[in-house]
């Protein structure tokens, strides 16, 4: 097993997880919010954005994994609002075109640090 850390500073975080693991070819990414490097509020209040920036940070993961985003086999979408399940839904097919990983959408009543989205995924390495 190996913990995939983006930067030193990740491997010392109080928050005691990893970005993701890597256990024979299949990556475990843990569920990244829509925040910044050293943000604890998101920078928008807009679904659109927030959506995004948890695909962007995917992206970022899985290529520190060696991997990538068409090699994603499922996601698991955590929203603040059922409502806003069209909008994700529209960013998520831009951004993985037309590679369908498997997906859940779970509407929840509040994510932590008042974000509007919260994503998983696992994937895999050639």
């Amino acid at each position: 097993m190996k913990f995939v850390y983006l930067t030193e500073k990740d491997k010392k975080t109080k928050a005691h997880y990893s970005p993701a693991v890597i256990h024979e070819k299949t990556i475990y990414v843990s569920g990244q919010l829509p925040l910044k490097k050293g943000e604890r509020v998101p920078s928008s209040d807009n679904i659109e954005d927030q959506t995004r920036i948890v695909l962007e940070k995917l992206k970022t993961i899985l290529e520190a994994a060696n991997s990538s985003l068409d090699k994603v086999l499922r996601t698991t979408i955590y929203i603040s609002d059922i409502n806003y399940w069209d909008k994700v839904n529209v960013v998520y097919a831009e951004f993985f075109g037309d590679h369908r990983p498997a997906r859940t959408i779970v509407p929840t009543k509040t994510l932590h640090f008042s974000c509007l989205i919260e994503l998983d995924a696992i994937a895999f390495q050639e």
